[in-house]
């Protein structure tokens, strides 16, 4: 993996510690991760997501892989945000238990939330105010995620 710039780095850590905090507040049977856990799609198809929340039962210490991811997250970056935003977006909502995907920019102040719906994937860009991921239940405000 080649070397993150530091508002890279800087948006993952506060994303993971903004999911985390929903989740044990709330109380919800899931985990926030932060990146280095992978997401398989396939037999030939994994990813590792800057941060996710997976649902379900507690993994064991020894998992490298969420089974039930319902919330990917991934910071954009410029050698990664054309697989970001078209091969991942469409491999991620492969699987059933993925409800949420965004995806952030650390050059400006915006979210991109892809929710799955009964039609299909919703998509709406989030420049302000606070992004409801339900399922499983919880807020990811942006004013926390772009603080200063």
């Amino acid at each position: 993996m080649a070397p993150e710039r530091w508002a890279h780095a800087r948006l993952k850590a506060r994303i993971w510690r903004a999911l985390d905090r929903e989740i044990t507040q709330a109380g919800l049977p899931c985990e926030a991760a932060p990146d280095g856990m992978t997401v398989e799609i396939d037999d030939h198809t994994d990813y590792e997501p800057d941060a996710l929340v997976n649902c379900g039962p507690p993994l064991s210490d020894d998992a490298i892989a969420a089974p039930n991811p319902v919330v990917i997250v991934e910071v954009l970056s410029p050698t990664t945000a054309s697989v970001d935003t078209g091969a991942k977006l469409a491999d991620y909502f492969r699987l059933a238990s993925v409800q949420h995907y965004l995806l952030v920019r650390p050059s400006r102040r915006e979210i991109v939330h892809h929710r799955r719906t009964d039609d299909g994937i919703l998509t709406r860009i989030v420049p302000e105010g606070t992004i409801l991921l339900d399922p499983p239940g919880i807020r990811l405000s942006l004013d926390e995620i772009y603080a200063t």
